[in-house]
């Protein structure tokens, strides 16, 4: 197995089917499928689920993935530090994010960072804390943006300003408090919740010490998919106050928790010890200087 074949795959994987891999390959959809079988048969195992029409991994193939991101990782990573070490600062800056942090952060920021240097390129990648993460022990991005906790023995980070979490809700159903624009932590005992597994743990203690045990009805990270859920009336919705600008819609309203107020915070997060590349570097530092 070579750089090659693992590229073919890892894009397999990204696209969901050989017919998109193929056009973004620039090759022939019968080659490539041809190319896979061929790995499958140099590696011993089956790689793809088959009999559907989006590409499923088998076990091995998820063992495969995780391996083959590391690898791409280091060798994309290697390429950067030697495009910048022969002509200065260029090369590309790989950043992933969560979904709110990224649609409040990143705009404002990276105009900024083009203008400074134009010859600088981002590639994004989008998931949840724990994705983010994962992509940064692995080698693929070299910066993260997500909310807080995390572990700061193995990630250097800056912290940006707290931000107020509040509830959304449906005006016309899981409608709690009479107050427009706060609720009491009090007032959503019984009431049917929708909590980020992130924050979970937290906001279980937050209720106990109010002297109640949440009803939570899901727990999941995806902030847009929680919304969703709130908008057909499946519960109410723990998100960071960002939310309000990502998703704007009259039949929801959105309240700040008070009694006591809580929020979350927005990190930048990079390994210890990892060397970051030139411009990655002038990222953190521009970072810095806005948020300092």
């Amino acid at each position: 197995m070579d750089i090659r074949d693992m590229r073919y795959f890892y894009t397999i994987v990204e696209e969901g089917n050989i017919s998109n891999a193929s056009k973004r390959l620039n090759i022939a959809q019968p080659a490539l499928s041809r190319q896979m079988k061929q790995l499958e048969s140099a590696l011993g195992a089956q790689l793809f689920e088959r009999g559907s029409r989006r590409i499923r991994l088998t076990e091995a193939g998820q063992l495969l993935r995780a391996r083959v991101e590391q690898i791409l990782g280091l060798v994309d990573g290697t390429m950067k530090e030697m495009t910048e070490f022969n002509s200065g600062l260029g090369g590309t800056i790989s950043i992933g994010t969560v979904t709110t942090s990224g649609f409040t952060l990143l705009p404002n920021l990276i105009s900024r960072f083009h203008s400074l240097y134009p010859n600088v390129t981002f590639q994004l990648w989008e998931g949840d804390g724990f994705r983010i993460l994962e992509l940064l022990d692995n080698g693929v991005i070299e910066v993260g943006i997500l909310r807080a906790p995390f572990d700061s023995e193995i990630y250097e980070s800056i912290t940006l300003p707290d931000e107020p979490l509040v509830i959304a809700m449906k005006k016309d159903k899981c409608y709690c408090g009479e107050d427009p624009e706060n609720v009491r932590l009090i007032e959503l005992n019984n009431q049917p919740l929708i909590i980020p597994l992130r924050w979970k743990n937290l906001f279980v203690d937050w209720c106990a010490k109010a002297g109640f045990t949440p009803k939570i009805v899901c727990i999941s990270d995806g902030i847009v998919l929680n919304i969703l859920w709130t908008k057909v009336g499946i519960g109410m919705a723990l998100v960071p106050k960002s939310t309000e600008g990502l998703i704007s819609d009259s039949a929801l309203t959105y309240k700040k928790i008070i009694e006591p107020t809580v929020s979350t915070q927005t990190v930048i997060v990079w390994l210890r010890n990892r060397k970051l590349s030139a411009s990655s570097k002038h990222f953190l530092e521009l970072l810095r200087e806005t948020f300092k």
